[in-house]
């Protein structure tokens, strides 16, 4: 009797046994404990702010006195309370840039924030910035820029000490580092303790790059290390905050360094990657990295800044925003209200989850246990998700609204703990009774985000069509974003077609160009529309769902562009001359470099026209140059006979790079010159990002 209930007890363990179901074999490389945490974080804000915001320079040469250094209002608590607002979870401070100067009073060099007259030399913005972020809850995080082109040792052995002594600073004196920033620019032009000379450096060797990502280990455990080859953290490849839509967050490591010159592979990763290697992206509210005031008409948009969230987190990628501290020592007032919309804009994005605890079905399920069910897919817990049964690379899950639904936006995840699986998936919608395909793309990863046209569906289903082993998804979230309001883009060709443009195709468009006030009985914007002579338009965008409305913008037209040609220039390319004239002041055109001489351009407007004034645009580029600051304009009904009607200055136009409007007494011409008499740079290369008249 004891022999049987000892065979039925052994018996029923081993039916218990052979029920149990084990989750699926990771799918290697995955994610180190730090890696998922910084994975939790998804976006977060760049501090550029150094000597490089007072010499109003992106890369100095090291050459800068500490003297330069001088905020009159530094508050890091303002920096903290921005980022926190704005929904961010941390901020990554440049402690060191290329030029060398620290922020902090560094015993390895004199070149800091104690030899400046801010705080009388007893300044220390890292410590103030660590207190701050703590006070607002913000995660802490340091760039160390491993070029110095002021150090008298760098490109030698005794430099890497220096490196190495200045991070373990950072790392040990203030408190918690959730990310160390290491760049790849390295080696080239400096100050180099008064050498100026080019120092290069091989930057797989030269750093002693195991060296330092031990410092790191031993001080900061829990930190990741950023550069274009991690270890933990990849560049994204580009600055301008977008990763590729097939992105793998796992590469081939090995080889890989600061600097590496295969960058675009960083953009989406390798489907083969050895190592857990997820991207940043790094991207800036100008299109500078620190504070130029020539640049305070170029914060990004709200439509701007959208795309790029939905191009770098819907992505799979982390987002690093870059907020230019200005010379003050304050995130200036223009970001500031671009980021508290933008935080207003993502909170009606993905204000209300439509497919939480809705009915969930799978073609496949993993056993029969709860932990591998459909339902995990919308239960709101990120550590329940959804698998198939080993094999299983090819399964749908359908989600099931209880009555007709409007949905827009599609968030999902995979279970990253055990690796990134799928290699490609399609997105559809039932709509009475029939299946519609929405989108279909390639990875998921940590976090994919879809954008599309508003669908009113009974069901929404996922079909993973490809993965690498059992699927694993950990969360799918269905949202309806309310149509985005924001003022109408407006831009004229050269031909003189009008088009006004809007991002959310449901928002209409109402336009008046005879001076009245446009309401929603104006004339509605549906194609281009031509304007060739002097015109006032007048329009606003509309939202009939909410009958929100944008406040009226207004732009003035003068003569097209269509029959104007460049009839001369000093030097440069004639036959691209016609950028400065195509009604596009983005584009631009340039003489030659290296010239002594005035520069000027002769345009023939087609024939000939009462002319009251002109314009010019300064280039609008990252890096402009020859942006003219004296001019001469003339006048000539035959381009013989010419008559010069106005000289002057554009005043600041170098630091408010705006279109310049200047008068003169009206002179009848069918052809005009423009002439350079001084430009912003070395010699008499002279840009025009768009040259203009005035008629009316």
């Amino acid at each position: 009797m004891v022999k049987f209930r000892i065979l039925v007890l052994l018996l029923m363990v081993c039916v218990q046994a052979c029920n149990e179901i084990e989750s699926p074999e990771p799918i290697r490389p995955t994610p180190s404990e730090r890696q998922l945490a910084w994975h939790g974080l998804e976006y977060y804000a760049f501090v550029h702010f150094n000597m490089n915001t007072f010499t109003n320079m992106e890369w100095g040469t090291g050459g800068e006195s500490p003297q330069q250094f001088n905020p009159t209002e530094l508050d890091t608590r303002q920096w903290a309370k921005v980022v926190k607002d704005a929904g961010m979870k941390g901020i990554i401070l440049t402690a060191k840039h290329h030029d060398g100067f620290c922020l902090w009073p560094t015993k390895t060099t004199e070149h800091s924030v104690k030899n400046s007259p801010w705080k009388e030399g007893k300044g220390d913005v890292l410590k103030d910035l660590s207190e701050a972020c703590k006070e607002y809850g913000l995660k802490f995080g340091v760039y160390l820029s491993p070029w110095d082109r002021n150090h008298a040792a760098y490109g030698q052995l005794e430099y890497i000490d220096v490196f190495h002594e200045q991070l373990r600073e950072l790392l040990t004196n203030y408190g918690e580092v959730f990310e160390v920033w290491f760049d790849g620019a390295n080696g080239g032009s400096g100050y180099y303790g008064g050498a100026n000379e080019t120092r290069k450096v091989d930057n797989k060797t030269y750093y002693a790059w195991d060296k330092t990502v031990a410092i790191v280990r031993e001080l900061q455990p829990n930190a990741v290390i950023f550069s274009d080859g991690g270890p933990d953290v990849r560049w994204v490849g580009n600055e301008q905050g977008w990763a590729e839509e097939t992105n793998w967050s796992i590469m081939r490591r090995d080889g890989m360094y600061p600097g590496w010159p295969r960058y675009m592979e960083l953009r989406s990763g390798h489907e083969d990657g050895t190592h857990w290697l997820p991207a940043e992206a790094d991207v800036s509210m100008r299109p500078g990295w620190y504070y130029h005031p020539a640049e305070d008409h170029q914060v990004k948009t709200l439509p701007q800044l959208l795309d790029i969230y939905y191009n770098s987190v819907g992505r799979n990628t982390s987002l690093l925003l870059n907020l230019p501290v200005d010379k003050r020592g304050l995130v200036h007032e223009r970001e500031v209200e671009v980021l508290m919309d933008f935080r207003r804009r993502l909170d009606l994005e993905f204000g209300t989850e439509l497919a939480q605890g809705i009915k969930v079905t799978a073609t496949d399920e993993r056993g029969d246990k709860a932990e591998y069910k459909a339902a995990n897919v919308n239960d709101g817990d990120p550590e329940t998700y959804w698998a198939t049964n080993d094999g299983v690379t090819r399964a749908s899950v359908i989600l099931e609204f209880d009555a007709p639904t409007k949905v827009n936006r599609i968030l999902l995840q995979e279970y990253i703990p055990l690796g990134q699986r799928v290699k490609n998936f399609i997105v559809s919608a039932e709509i009475d009774g029939k299946w519609h395909e929405i989108d279909g793309q390639t990875t998921i990863g940590n976090k994919r985000i879809l954008r599309f046209k508003t669908v009113e569906a009974d069901k929404i289903k996922v079909q993973i069509m490809d993965a690498k082993g059992p699927i694993a998804l950990s969360n799918i979230a269905l949202y309806r974003a309310p149509n985005l309001l924001t003022t109408p883009v407006i831009k004229r060709s050269r031909e003189g077609m009008v088009s006004l443009t809007v991002p959310d195709e449901e928002v209409e468009i109402y336009y008046t160009l005879d001076g009245r006030e446009p309401t929603t009985s104006s004339k509605k914007y549906k194609k281009p529309f031509r304007v060739s002579q002097p015109t006032l338009v007048k329009y606003f965008a509309y939202d009939a769902k909410t009958n929100a409305r944008t406040e009226v913008s207004m732009k003035e037209y003068d003569i097209a562009k269509s029959n104007w040609n460049i009839v001369y220039t000093t030097t440069g390319n004639m036959f691209e001359a016609d950028k400065a004239f195509d009604d596009d002041p983005i584009t631009y055109w340039a003489t030659d470099e290296g010239v002594s001489t005035i520069q000027e351009v002769i345009i023939d407007l087609g024939r000939i026209y009462d002319l009251k004034g002109f314009t010019y645009w300064p280039m609008q580029e990252r890096y402009p140059f020859g942006i003219i600051t004296n001019f001469e304009f003339y006048v000539s009904p035959d381009n013989r006979s010419w008559k010069r009607v106005v000289r002057g200055k554009f005043p600041n136009i170098v630091n408010h790079r705006v279109e310049q409007k200047v008068k003169f007494k009206p002179s009848r011409a069918r052809y005009i010159k423009l002439r350079g008499i001084k430009v912003a740079g070395e010699d008499y290369q002279t840009s025009f990002a768009e040259v203009g008249v005035l008629t009316k």
